[in-house]
């Protein structure tokens, strides 16, 4: 397998770009709160950009670190997710002892005991900072608005548990083939993020396609048929 001279970020992203700036490119639904939230792909890009400029600028990680991601299916991971990435620095599933870095929940923050630096996401529709935070936690809303949304890659480490970025994406493509997406489709997806290979089904798939992606929290049945009627699904993960 040839390896790439781009990190899996622009891998993804930079022809989704080059296409369809400005369309939606993830739409994210909270069933439970009402929340919906859409991203283009350019707003999407500048968030990752935000944040693979905090991981090397704020906390001091260069390409190959590793960096724990302890987040639910949201399109606040998907910027984690991206941004990691995009800084050259490899994506664990779990408290890790050897990562740098954890990014997690406020109420995942003791499983990041250990860890060098930890930021907590609350995960609010309006950005709003986790409270109350323990001394030494970074707030993620808070940190990422004040840096750049343009990031110049410096390397490229692992993608994704120890797997680098030329299999991720080797592997994405051959999921996306096989779950039939073409970059025409949005895909509404109520599947978690946790495993390498939930991630990679869920959300990598659907960006290597050039698909958007739909993600529900907490799907209320009752409303699905019009979620797909509005939102124009044309598959689905479930």
């Amino acid at each position: 397998m040839r390896e790439l001279n781009e990190t899996l970020t622009e891998a993804v992203l930079d022809p989704i770009l080059a296409r369809d700036p400005a369309g939606p490119r993830i739409t994210y639904y909270d069933d439970a709160t009402g929340a919906r939230i859409e991203l283009s792909a350019l707003t999407l890009a500048n968030w990752a950009a935000k944040t693979a400029n905090m991981i090397r600028d704020e906390f001091g990680l260069s390409s190959g670190a590793r960096v724990a991601v302890l987040l639910p299916a949201h399109w606040q991971t998907a910027a984690v997710l991206l941004g990691c990435w995009w800084a050259g620095v490899e994506v664990v599933l779990h408290a890790d002892p050897d990562a740098e870095l954890a990014l997690v929940t406020a109420d995942r923050i003791d499983e990041a005991e250990g860890i060098a630096e930890v930021a907590a996401l609350s995960l609010d529709p309006m950005g709003m900072p986790v409270r109350d935070l323990p001394i030494g936690v970074t707030d993620y809303a808070t940190s990422v608005r004040v840096h750049g949304d343009q990031f110049r890659p410096h390397g490229i480490g692992c993608a994704l548990d120890g797997t680098s970025v030329s299999a991720v994406l080797d592997e994405a493509r051959k999921s996306a083939a096989r779950q039939g997406f073409t970059a025409e489709d949005r895909v509404l997806s109520t599947t978690s993020w946790d495993t390498p290979a939930e991630l990679i089904d869920g959300f990598v798939a659907v960006l290597a396609a050039g698909a958007s992606l739909v993600q529900v929290t907490n799907l209320d049945p009752a409303a699905l048929d019009h979620r797909i009627a509005t939102e124009r699904v044309t598959a689905q993960r479930r």
